[in-house]
Protein backbone atom coordinates (compact mmCIF):
# COMPACT_ATOMS: atom_id res chain seq x y z
CA UNK A 1 0.00 0.00 0.00
CA UNK A 2 1.25 3.49 -0.92
CA UNK A 3 1.72 5.56 2.07
CA UNK A 4 -0.10 9.22 1.77
CA UNK A 5 2.32 11.91 0.82
CA UNK A 6 1.68 15.11 3.07
CA UNK A 7 1.44 18.45 1.40
CA UNK A 8 2.25 21.20 3.80
CA UNK A 9 1.18 24.77 2.15
CA UNK A 10 3.58 27.39 2.84
CA UNK A 11 1.34 30.69 3.60
CA UNK A 12 4.41 33.16 3.38
CA UNK A 13 3.74 35.09 0.29
CA UNK A 14 0.39 36.03 1.17
CA UNK A 15 2.13 37.63 4.41
CA UNK A 16 4.35 39.02 1.34
CA UNK A 17 1.38 40.66 -0.32
CA UNK A 18 -0.78 41.80 2.62
CA UNK A 19 2.82 43.78 3.95
CA UNK A 20 3.22 45.57 0.20
CA UNK A 21 0.81 47.93 1.07
CA UNK A 22 0.76 47.81 5.02
CA UNK A 23 -2.53 46.49 4.97
CA UNK A 24 -4.08 43.70 6.91
CA UNK A 25 -5.36 42.44 3.83
CA UNK A 26 -4.92 39.17 2.45
CA UNK A 27 -4.88 37.43 5.59
CA UNK A 28 -2.63 34.76 5.54
CA UNK A 29 -4.72 33.02 8.70
CA UNK A 30 -7.28 33.33 6.29
CA UNK A 31 -5.57 31.21 3.78
CA UNK A 32 -3.96 28.47 5.68
CA UNK A 33 -7.70 27.86 7.30
CA UNK A 34 -8.69 27.59 3.14
CA UNK A 35 -5.83 25.61 2.54
CA UNK A 36 -6.17 23.36 5.76
CA UNK A 37 -10.15 22.44 4.09
CA UNK A 38 -9.01 22.11 0.66
CA UNK A 39 -6.11 19.17 0.86
CA UNK A 40 -3.33 20.78 3.11
CA UNK A 41 -1.94 18.47 6.11
CA UNK A 42 -0.24 20.99 7.43
CA UNK A 43 0.47 24.88 7.27
CA UNK A 44 4.31 26.16 7.10
CA UNK A 45 5.21 29.56 7.80
CA UNK A 46 8.71 30.67 7.98
CA UNK A 47 8.77 33.95 10.50
CA UNK A 48 11.97 35.20 9.68
CA UNK A 49 13.90 37.55 11.93
CA UNK A 50 13.64 40.92 9.69
CA UNK A 51 9.83 39.73 9.68
CA UNK A 52 9.38 40.57 5.87
CA UNK A 53 6.19 38.57 5.50
CA UNK A 54 5.10 36.66 8.69
CA UNK A 55 4.98 38.25 12.01
CA UNK A 56 4.78 37.45 15.48
CA UNK A 57 1.19 37.94 15.81
CA UNK A 58 0.55 35.65 12.75
CA UNK A 59 1.90 32.88 14.14
CA UNK A 60 0.08 33.49 17.17
CA UNK A 61 -3.37 32.97 15.23
CA UNK A 62 -2.15 30.34 13.90
CA UNK A 63 -0.93 28.36 16.47
CA UNK A 64 -4.43 29.24 17.94
CA UNK A 65 -6.68 28.81 14.75
CA UNK A 66 -5.09 25.83 12.94
CA UNK A 67 -7.38 22.83 12.73
CA UNK A 68 -4.06 20.83 11.21
CA UNK A 69 -0.76 21.12 12.09
CA UNK A 70 1.80 24.11 12.23
CA UNK A 71 5.22 23.62 10.58
CA UNK A 72 7.74 26.44 11.97
CA UNK A 73 10.70 27.45 9.74
CA UNK A 74 13.10 29.87 11.66
CA UNK A 75 16.93 30.23 11.87
CA UNK A 76 18.70 28.84 14.90
CA UNK A 77 19.05 32.22 17.07
CA UNK A 78 18.23 32.60 20.75
CA UNK A 79 14.92 35.06 19.55
CA UNK A 80 13.88 32.20 17.37
CA UNK A 81 14.10 29.28 19.60
CA UNK A 82 12.31 31.73 22.62
CA UNK A 83 9.39 31.94 20.36
CA UNK A 84 8.89 28.39 19.19
CA UNK A 85 9.00 27.48 22.89
CA UNK A 86 6.26 29.79 23.93
CA UNK A 87 3.91 28.77 21.27
CA UNK A 88 5.30 25.01 20.58
CA UNK A 89 4.49 24.08 16.97
CA UNK A 90 3.97 20.91 15.84
CA UNK A 91 7.23 21.11 13.97
CA UNK A 92 10.20 23.54 14.01
CA UNK A 93 12.50 23.37 10.92
CA UNK A 94 15.73 24.71 10.86
CA UNK A 95 16.30 27.06 7.91
CA UNK A 96 19.04 29.12 6.84
CA UNK A 97 18.96 32.63 6.71
CA UNK A 98 20.55 35.59 4.93
CA UNK A 99 19.21 38.99 5.38
CA UNK A 100 20.15 39.97 1.76
CA UNK A 101 18.49 37.04 0.42
CA UNK A 102 14.99 37.10 -1.74
CA UNK A 103 14.16 33.99 -0.76
CA UNK A 104 16.45 30.83 0.84
CA UNK A 105 18.87 29.73 -1.52
CA UNK A 106 19.98 26.93 -0.47
CA UNK A 107 19.95 24.38 2.91
CA UNK A 108 21.64 24.70 5.88
CA UNK A 109 25.08 23.50 6.50
CA UNK A 110 24.26 21.19 9.53
CA UNK A 111 27.57 19.69 8.85
CA UNK A 112 29.48 22.61 9.89
CA UNK A 113 27.40 23.58 12.20
CA UNK A 114 26.58 20.67 14.49
CA UNK A 115 27.78 21.85 17.82
CA UNK A 116 26.21 25.63 17.55
CA UNK A 117 22.94 23.19 16.37
CA UNK A 118 22.74 20.67 19.02
CA UNK A 119 21.40 23.03 21.83
CA UNK A 120 18.15 24.12 19.39
CA UNK A 121 17.83 20.43 17.93
CA UNK A 122 17.98 19.52 21.69
CA UNK A 123 15.76 21.98 23.62
CA UNK A 124 13.06 21.96 20.61
CA UNK A 125 12.90 18.32 20.94
CA UNK A 126 12.66 18.55 24.65
CA UNK A 127 9.53 20.48 24.42
CA UNK A 128 7.84 17.62 21.96
CA UNK A 129 8.37 19.92 18.77
CA UNK A 130 9.31 17.69 15.82
CA UNK A 131 12.94 19.07 14.60
CA UNK A 132 13.68 19.23 10.74
CA UNK A 133 16.70 20.44 9.60
CA UNK A 134 16.66 22.30 6.03
CA UNK A 135 19.46 20.31 4.20
CA UNK A 136 21.21 19.67 0.94
CA UNK A 137 20.45 15.69 -0.68
CA UNK A 138 24.23 15.44 0.16
CA UNK A 139 24.90 12.39 2.41
CA UNK A 140 27.54 14.22 4.51
CA UNK A 141 24.79 16.38 5.45
CA UNK A 142 22.49 13.66 6.56
CA UNK A 143 24.99 12.44 8.91
CA UNK A 144 24.97 15.65 10.41
CA UNK A 145 20.97 15.41 11.08
CA UNK A 146 21.95 11.57 12.05
CA UNK A 147 24.39 12.52 15.24
CA UNK A 148 22.05 15.36 16.05
CA UNK A 149 19.68 13.21 16.48
CA UNK A 150 17.00 15.26 13.74
CA UNK A 151 14.00 13.03 13.57
CA UNK A 152 13.38 14.88 10.08
CA UNK A 153 14.85 16.16 7.15
CA UNK A 154 14.03 18.46 4.53
CA UNK A 155 15.31 18.19 1.31
CA UNK A 156 16.21 21.38 -0.80
CA UNK A 157 14.43 20.95 -4.09
CA UNK A 158 15.74 24.47 -5.25
CA UNK A 159 18.19 23.09 -7.45
CA UNK A 160 15.79 20.22 -9.32
CA UNK A 161 13.46 23.36 -9.82
CA UNK A 162 15.91 25.56 -12.19
CA UNK A 163 17.66 22.47 -13.94
CA UNK A 164 16.28 20.10 -17.03
CA UNK A 165 17.49 17.82 -18.90
CA UNK A 166 20.49 15.62 -18.05
CA UNK A 167 21.01 18.01 -14.88
CA UNK A 168 17.63 17.87 -13.68
CA UNK A 169 17.62 14.20 -13.87
CA UNK A 170 20.99 13.66 -12.00
CA UNK A 171 19.49 16.11 -9.39
CA UNK A 172 16.70 14.26 -8.77
CA UNK A 173 18.44 10.68 -8.56
CA UNK A 174 20.30 12.52 -5.89
CA UNK A 175 17.38 13.53 -4.10
CA UNK A 176 16.10 10.11 -4.86
CA UNK A 177 19.23 8.46 -3.34
CA UNK A 178 19.04 10.91 -0.22
CA UNK A 179 15.54 9.72 0.55
CA UNK A 180 16.54 6.25 0.38
CA UNK A 181 19.63 6.53 2.51
CA UNK A 182 17.84 9.19 5.18
CA UNK A 183 14.62 6.27 5.25
CA UNK A 184 16.95 3.52 6.23
CA UNK A 185 18.97 5.34 8.83
CA UNK A 186 15.65 6.32 11.01
CA UNK A 187 15.08 10.03 9.26
CA UNK A 188 12.08 11.00 7.79
CA UNK A 189 12.50 12.48 5.03
CA UNK A 190 10.57 15.69 3.22
CA UNK A 191 11.25 18.15 0.31
CA UNK A 192 10.18 21.17 -0.98
CA UNK A 193 11.12 24.17 -2.61
CA UNK A 194 10.50 25.87 -6.21
CA UNK A 195 7.76 22.72 -6.66
CA UNK A 196 5.32 23.82 -9.19
CA UNK A 197 2.51 21.45 -11.32
CA UNK A 198 5.19 21.15 -13.81
CA UNK A 199 7.50 19.62 -11.89
CA UNK A 200 6.21 18.00 -8.79
CA UNK A 201 5.37 14.58 -10.11
CA UNK A 202 9.21 12.94 -10.20
CA UNK A 203 9.63 14.37 -6.29
CA UNK A 204 6.18 13.02 -5.34
CA UNK A 205 6.90 9.74 -6.94
CA UNK A 206 10.09 9.37 -4.81
CA UNK A 207 8.41 6.51 -2.22
CA UNK A 208 10.04 7.09 0.95
CA UNK A 209 9.27 10.78 0.66
CA UNK A 210 6.57 11.21 3.30
CA UNK A 211 5.92 15.31 2.69
CA UNK A 212 6.23 18.30 0.28
CA UNK A 213 6.27 21.51 1.53
CA UNK A 214 5.14 23.85 -1.54
CA UNK A 215 4.02 27.93 -0.71
CA UNK A 216 5.30 30.48 -3.82
CA UNK A 217 4.12 28.68 -6.39
CA UNK A 218 0.17 28.34 -4.70
CA UNK A 219 0.04 31.57 -3.97
CA UNK A 220 0.76 32.40 -7.62
CA UNK A 221 -1.39 30.09 -8.89
CA UNK A 222 -4.17 31.54 -6.65
CA UNK A 223 -4.35 34.88 -8.30
CA UNK A 224 -5.42 32.91 -11.61
CA UNK A 225 -7.68 30.23 -9.80
CA UNK A 226 -7.98 30.88 -6.56
CA UNK A 227 -5.83 29.35 -3.76
CA UNK A 228 -8.65 26.38 -2.69
CA UNK A 229 -8.05 25.64 -6.62
CA UNK A 230 -4.57 26.00 -6.50
CA UNK A 231 -4.28 23.77 -3.60
CA UNK A 232 -6.72 20.69 -4.94
CA UNK A 233 -4.40 20.64 -8.01
CA UNK A 234 -1.60 20.39 -5.91
CA UNK A 235 -3.00 17.66 -4.26
CA UNK A 236 -4.31 15.68 -7.16
CA UNK A 237 -0.98 15.78 -8.67
CA UNK A 238 1.15 14.89 -5.83
CA UNK A 239 -1.61 11.56 -5.43
CA UNK A 240 -1.37 11.13 -9.55
CA UNK A 241 2.47 10.52 -8.76
CA UNK A 242 2.07 8.34 -6.32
Amino acid sequence: MTRHLRLGVNIDHVATVRNARGAGYPDPVRAALIAAQTGADGITAHLREDRRHITDADIARLSAELPVPLNLEMAATAEMLDIALRHRPHAACIVPEKREERTTEGGLDAAGQIEALRPFVARLGEAGIRVSLFIEPDERQLDAALQLGAPVVEFHTGRYAELDGDDGAAELRRIAEAAALAAKNGIEPHAGHGLTFANVAPIAAIPQLRELNIGHFLVGEAMFVGLAEAVRGMRAAMDAAR
